[in-house]
Parts: structure tokens; C-alpha cells; sequence
């Protein structure tokens, strides 16, 4: 069965800027922004932002600024401003000097909102948040105006300053903008642009205690930066009235036009903040770092590379739809095709089952040498050393091997991969029953892995000398979660309950080929017959590497789903 195919590459984004840019629009200039608010990791979502911002200035000779929207006090932390950079750089891409926050406008957007005061298109209003809410309506009923809505310009100001100089509690009053409580996007009906929030900012302190909400925040900060397209997904698409009627009645001079496109959606994940910071806070991984995680700093800790995943970005493409579901099957494609040109192939034995070739002479060694990969002749070649005793793999052998098994069986004669034949002659087991041993012969005549005489033999099986093997951990990673679409809503249902219960299998003293035993952290090897693995930056220590599998060599979760059905 083929592999899964990505949506057809389409991005009209550049379609537009492309447009703008033959009629003279913003004089030809192409200005974007990636901006995060710093609550938490980047994720693979993330990332469709940050290539396709990045991308396109780059793509037409244009700028992208780095801005964080830290708006919130509450939720903001300068871990997340580090991981953020880490990320973005990781990713290989650069904002040189145009770092920015919208906390370095506090000031501006103060002024901005006193203005709307003074036009007479703002008000504070002593509502609770729920009444706020009540008096909003809904979809099929308009709003009602609040009592305060008619205010004097000289009571509002005076109300906000108050405001301003901390006179008045949290959520004593906000600062609304004034609409239109009849307007049939509710996002328009008299929206907060102001809140009091008594809480000591990352990087202001506590110079403020009222804090733009981000709608407010986010179009001035962007017009401020003469930003010309200001690209996000369709989530803050109803949005975009606000965003051009707050720049409208204050005449800024700079009026970015604001785009939406959909948002990757990935199976087998979640893509949502709030539901990865769940996991994190309810310990049901690691961090926002473990491998399981679409976090930019779970897959980077995995192994995933960053040329995968800017590939990847570019084969899902940028399109106006809606709820496009990605296979996750596509990003894993995308990370086998990178990993295939340069990763180092070595031999692994995973779960080891201890040979002895009983006439293979006490304490020789012979050497076989192998490429490192056959993708890069320039990568060279590496010596395989090869004794009495050796491991291969369990499931390499069958005491009573149905007919479709062609590998190791009593009696039976097999390859090992650019060495020997080698036959089974004798089954050891422990007192439980279980195998713990086999004892073999091997062909002198068959050095290298073929036989002088023409036999032939119907498996090939890779191997590792027990006196020259590195013992280390293998973390075999899968999917986090069951269900192909866990982020959707259902009445009653936690997407936690689809979380996967085998999606870390960690394998005690496995048995490496020596050449690993000096691997560096951040290392990628293919192992040979088992996929591609990434040596942990983290819990790695010199000479016992520890090993994360990034993806097998094949799509061998749709492969199991396809026989289960």
C-alpha cells in the first residue's frame, strides 16, 4: 500500500503578497512577524507560523521581526521567552536585531487607549465579567448596552487614570471599546481592551497594573512595527473587524492587513497550549521537553530534525480550509527522507539471546569492515569485530518456527549480516523454560556472507559481538495517543483517555556495536532493521549513551492499523 500523501502544496499568502507587490501596495516592502505569547512551548504547529513568517520575507526579500505579546503577566515567564529563541533558532531561522515585545509599547498603548477615550469610542464599565458576558447575547440575540456606556469623556479618563494609578481592585472595571452591541460578530460588541491586573510583569515589574488585552495590544504593536502582512491563523479570523477598526479610528499611520490561514492540525496529538501544559502539570509526561510531545523541544530532544520539519511545512502548504486533519504518518516521512542521507548504520541488538559458536576458536577476533552509510560515500567505512560469543535478536529465532519464518531454527542455517553462516545445533534454557542461549556453528568457508560453494540461505540476520558490545537503554517511542483525533470535543470524554499506554517502552541493556561507544549526545544512527535513533542530549553520559528512537523505518503503526482491520 502507497504511503501517505500531503494535501497538494498551495500557499496564497504569497499569492496576495505577490498581488500587492506588482500593484505598488506598501511600496513594494514586505514586512511580517512571528509573535508568540510567552505561556508556554512552541509546538509543530508552531512551526507552520514561524516558516511560513520567516519564509515569506525571506522568499521576498523583506523582514521578519521576533515580537512577544506578553500581555498577561499572569501567565508569562522568561523560561518560555529562552525556549522560545531556542526554538526559532533551531528551527534555522534568524530575527538578527528585530527582537521586540509588546510590553516595550505599554506606554504608546496607554496613550492610545486615552485617545479612544477622547473620541468618545471607549469606556470604563463596572460590570462583572459575567455580566459582561450576559449582556454580550449570543448569535441569535443582540447585546445590551451597558449602564455605563454613556459615560462623559472627563469621567472616563478620570476613571482611568484611577485605574492606572492602582486606586481600583481587580475587576472593579475595565476599559471597553465602544461598538456595537448590535453587531452580528459578537466579537464587536464593546470588547475589553483594558484590564487591572495587580501582578508584577517579566520585564516591566510592577511600573503597570492595567494590561492591554491582547486584540488591543496585538494590531497597534503591529502597526508600530510597519508590519505590511500580518499573517495568523483562522482562529482570529472574526477578529479581524476589531483589528481594523481600532487602527481605523486612531489614524495610525501604518495599517498592516491582516491574514488568516488554517492551522496544522496533527493526528495522533494534540496541538492545543493549554492541553500540552495539562500533561506537563498532571505529570503524565516528563515535560514539556519529553520526546512524546509535539512540542519544537519534545520533537528536538526525540531527534527530529529541523530540515524534516521546515520540509514538512512546506509539503502540508498554506491553505484558507478548515479542520485539515495532517497524518502524522506525513512529518514522519518527511523525518525518515532527512535522517536516510546522512544517519550512521550500526547493528543493535535490542532484546538479546546470547550465541555461542561452539567451533569458533577461543579468544580469536576477526574484523569485517562495513559501510557507514550507503546513502554518503563520504561518510567511509567502519570495522565490525566478530568472536565466539555474539547476540542477536529473540525474535530471530523460533524453537518451533511456523512455515512462514525463515530466520533462525534448530537446525536450520542462516546468515549474519557480512560475516558468517552460521546453524543452530542446541536450545539452552533456565529452569522457567526460557531460551537463554544457542549454540551454533559456524562456516569458515562463508567469510564475508557468502558461500564458496554456492548455497544459499533464506535470512539474513544482524548481530553484535558480546565481548566488544556497548550495554545502554533504548527508549522506543510511539504515538501519544490512540485515537487519531484526540483533540475533539466530545461531551464527556477527556482527551487523556485516549492517552496511549505503550507510547514508551524502555529497553534495559541493550547490546550496541562498539563503534557507539564514544557517540556524542545529538548523534543520529540508523539501526539496522529497527529505525532510526537519536543519542539523548540529556540523560546520555560518556560511554554509555542512552537512545531515543525517532521514527521506524517504515509507517509500521498504519501498517498494524490496516491488518487490525
Amino acid at each position: 500500500m502507497s504511503k501517505p500523501q500531503p494535501p497538494t502544496p498551495t500557499n496564497f499568502i504569497h499569492d496576495i503578497v505577490e498581488s500587492d507587490n506588482a500593484s505598488g501596495k506598501h511600496g513594494g516592502r514586505v514586512a511580517t512577524r512571528f509573535p508568540p505569547e510567552p505561556n508556554g512551548y512552541l509546538h509543530i504547529g508552531h512551526a507552520k507560523s514561524i516558516c511560513l513568517n520567516f519564509g515569506t520575507a525571506a522568499k521576498y526579500g523583506g523582514t521578519c521581526n521576533l515580537r512577544f505579546d506578553d500581555t498577561n503577566p499572569v501567565t508569562e515567564d522568561v523560561e518560555y521567552v529562552e525556549s522560545i529563541q531556542a526554538d526559532i533558532h533551531w528551527l534555522g531561522f534568524d530575527w538578527q536585531d528585530r527582537l521586540y515585545f509588546a510590553s516595550d509599547y505599554f506606554d504608546r498603548l496607554h496613550d492610545f487607549a486615552v485617545k479612544l477615550i477622547q473620541l468618545g469610542k471607549a469606556y470604563v464599565c463596572h460590570l462583572s465579567p459575567d455580566e459582561i458576558r450576559e449582556y454580550r447575547g449570543t448569535l441569535q440575540k443582540p447585546g445590551k448596552e451597558s449602564p455605563y456606556r454613556n459615560r462623559s469623556v472627563a469621567e472616563n479618563l478620570d476613571l482611568f487614570r484611577q485605574m492606572r494609578e492602582g486606586k481600583l481592585d481587580e475587576n472593579a472595571c475595565v476599559l471597553r471599546a465602544k461598538i456595537d452591541m448590535n453587531s452580528p460578530n459578537v466579537v464587536m460588541r464593546d470588547p475589553v481592551i483594558y484590564r487591572i491586573k495587580k501582578a508584577s510583569h517579566h520585564r516591566t515589574g510592577n511600573k503597570w497594573c492595567i494590561y492591554p488585552m491582547y486584540d488591543f495590544a496585538h494590531c497597534l504593536s503591529d502597526s508600530i512595527e510597519r508590519i505590511t502582512h500580518s499573517i495568523c491563523t483562522l482562529e482570529f479570523e472574526n477578529n479581524r473587524p476589531l483589528y481594523d477598526w481600532i487602527l481605523d479610528e486612531l489614524k495610525v499611520e501604518s495599517h498592516p492587513q491582516q491574514i488568516e490561514f488554517a492551522r496544522l492540525n496533527l493526528s495522533r496529538t494534540v496541538m492545543s497550549k493549554r492541553k500540552l501544559m495539562q500533561l506537563v502539570n498532571d505529570k503524565l509526561v516528563s515535560g514539556w521537553d519529553d520526546p512524546r510531545m509535539p512540542t519544537l523541544a519534545g520533537l528536538r530532544r526525540r531527534g527530529m530534525t529541523p530540515a524534516a520539519i521546515r520540509t514538512f511545512c512546506e509539503r502540508i502548504g498554506v491553505a484558507k480550509k478548515r479542520d485539515t486533519l495532517v497524518d502524522v504518518a506525513v512529518l514522519e516521512d518527511c523525518v525518515r527522507e532527512d535522517l536516510n542521507r546522512f544517519a550512521l548504520r550500526i547493528m543493535a541488538v535490542l532484546r538479546p539471546l546470547r550465541v555461542v559458536l561452539t567451533n569458533y576458536p577461543e579468544g580469536q577476533v576477526d574484523e569485517f569492515e562495513t559501510e557507514n552509510n550507503p546513502e554518503d560515500p563520504a561518510a567511509g567505512l567502519r570495522k565490525l569485530p566478530f568472536s565466539k560469543v555474539l547476540y542477536i535478536e529473540e525474535d530471530d529465532f523460533r524453537e518451533d518456527p511456523p512455515a512462514d519464518f525463515f530466520r533462525l531454527a534448530p537446525g536450520r542455517e542462516v546468515r549474519l549480516k557480512q560475516a558468517y553462516f552460521i546453524k543452530c545445533n542446541e536450545v539452552v534454557k533456565d529452569a522457567s523454560g526460557k531460551i537463554v542461549e544457542l549454540r551454533c556453528t559456524y562456516d569458515p568457508e562463508t567469510k564475508g556472507g557468502d558461500a564458496k560453494d554456492g548455497r544459499k540461505v533464506k535470512a539474513t540476520l544482524h548481530w553484535v559481538s558480546a565481548a566488544h558490545a556497548v550495554e545502554t537503554d533504548v527508549r522506543l517511542y510511539d504515538h501519544l495517543f490512540t485515537k487519531e483525533n484526540p483533540g475533539a470535543e466530545e461531551e464527556g470524554v477527556s482527551f487523556k483517555d485516549a492517552l496511549n499506554p505503550e507510547s514508551l517502552t524502555t529497553l534495559r541493556l541493550c547490546r550496541l556495536e562498539s563503534s557507539v561507544r564514544a557517540a556524542k549526545p545529538g548523534t543520529h544512527y540508523q539501526f539496522l532493521r529497527h529505525g532510526y535513533f537519536f543519542v539523548d542530549p540529556v540523560d546520555s553520559t560518556p560511554g554509555k549513551p542512552v537512545f531515543n528512537r525517532v521514527v521506524t523505518l517504515r509507517d509500521t503503526y498504519a501498517k498494524a492499523e490496516r491488518a487490525r482491520r
